[in-house]
């Protein structure tokens, strides 16, 4: 059982630092997954509170079938796109509307992502689809198995690895638009 889950199950009896110890672990990771769907770092963070939040008051059974991460970054995953839903429906702002947030986001990554490369390379990734994003996010970011991450995106294997072929191949084409020398990654 990974630390996640052994945490999730003291929190589920009754100790409260169970959940604590989750927020802690995964909230950075989580808010940078999210934000690969959204795209506004801010959004992100709300989805990942929502994420602890569910956790919290709906108490979801975790069967161990999948990592703990796996299964959290899926109720994220979840969470993120039903927001994606309702936002379309109600859609009434431009994206210049919000255009003071982006200098917020920008220093929260460089927190986050020390090196000037790996800044260079999560900006990259950011003008890939959200599948690509997501699949290089998880495998190469989060460390996930390409099953766990086949979990999460509800594909098969099969398609998590033809995926990464196209999403890797794609990056390579954005980074050298860049000029960016991407063997040093």
């Amino acid at each position: 059982m990974d630390n996640g889950a052994s945490s999730y199950h003291r929190f589920l009896k009754g100790d409260d630092n169970g959940l604590v110890e989750i927020i802690r672990d995964y909230k950075d990771g989580l808010i940078f997954y999210l934000n690969g769907y959204v795209k506004n770092i801010h959004i992100a963070e709300d989805l990942a509170e929502d994420t602890f939040f569910k956790l919290a008051v709906k108490r979801p059974a975790y069967v161990a079938r999948f990592t703990f991460k796996t299964w959290l970054y899926t109720i994220g995953r979840n969470i993120a796109l039903n927001y994606l839903k309702k936002a379309a429906k109600t859609a009434d702002g431009s994206i210049l509307d919000y255009a003071d947030l982006v200098s917020d986001e920008h220093s929260l990554e460089e927190e986050y992502i020390k090196s000037e490369d790996k800044i260079a390379l999560h900006r990259a990734m950011r003008n890939l689809n959200k599948d690509y994003f997501s699949v290089l996010y998880m495998v190469y970011f989060e460390d996930m198995t390409n099953d766990e991450a086949a979990r999460v995106m509800r594909k098969s294997k099969r398609q998590i690895e033809n995926l990464l072929y196209r999403a890797k191949n794609t990056l390579k084409k954005e980074l050298l638009k860049e000029g960016f020398d991407y063997e040093k990654l």
